[in-house]
């Protein structure tokens, strides 16, 4: 009765949040080997029974953040949009756990999704490990030295470049609405 309760209350959970909670934390802390079911992440990537964690790659997360469309709302080192906050590793909580930083995304969907819908026409998708290695970028200062305007793909480029247009005629639209009031 549990189970089928729990996941009826699952059933409007976009699956790829609920991957991405398990997927992210990456395999690194080795343990006896076991196997129960409270193991810590073996060398082999296992964790608990049936669970399998990817590595985090940041270099991948650094093309994926271009790619994918993060960088339409949020910068990194100053390149990138500003709708969103900016992701720069000096200013990311150390050491990071990759669970709480999911769970602040989470708290976030409502309003990311809703942005991506405005600003990019629909909503980014991402498997658990592409999520995972996003996150592993946005906490690598390292890595986020390499990143630039150059990483961005031109598609990416060409509707950050319409908005920005797009902005510009809403201020425009906006002044001409102030100067056409009547005076009192």
């Amino acid at each position: 009765m549990w189970k089928a309760a729990r996941i009826r209350a699952l059933a409007g959970v976009p699956a790829v949040a609920l991957v991405a909670a398990i997927a992210i934390a990456g395999p690194g802390r080795a343990d006896s080997g076991s196997g129960g079911a409270g193991t810590a992440t073996t060398e082999t990537g296992m964790m608990g029974k049936g669970l399998v964690m990817p590595s985090l790659d940041a270099a991948r997360g650094r093309m994926l953040f271009a790619s994918k469309g993060c960088v339409v709302c949020h910068s990194i080192n100053g390149v990138g949009g500003e709708d969103a906050p900016e992701l720069n590793a000096a200013t990311m909580p150390m050491p990071m756990n990759p669970f709480d930083f999911t769970a602040r995304m989470w708290r976030g969907a409502p309003a990311m999704i809703a942005m991506q819908r405005e600003e990019i026409g629909e909503q980014i998708q991402f498997s658990g490990a592409e999520l995972g290695d996003i996150i592993a970028f946005v906490h690598d200062a390292d890595e986020q030295k390499k990143f630039s305007e150059a990483d961005i793909p031109p598609r990416i480029v060409e509707l950050m470049e319409h908005m920005e247009e797009m902005e510009g005629t809403d201020h425009a639209t906006d002044s001409m609405h102030m100067t056409n009031k009547p005076k009192p």
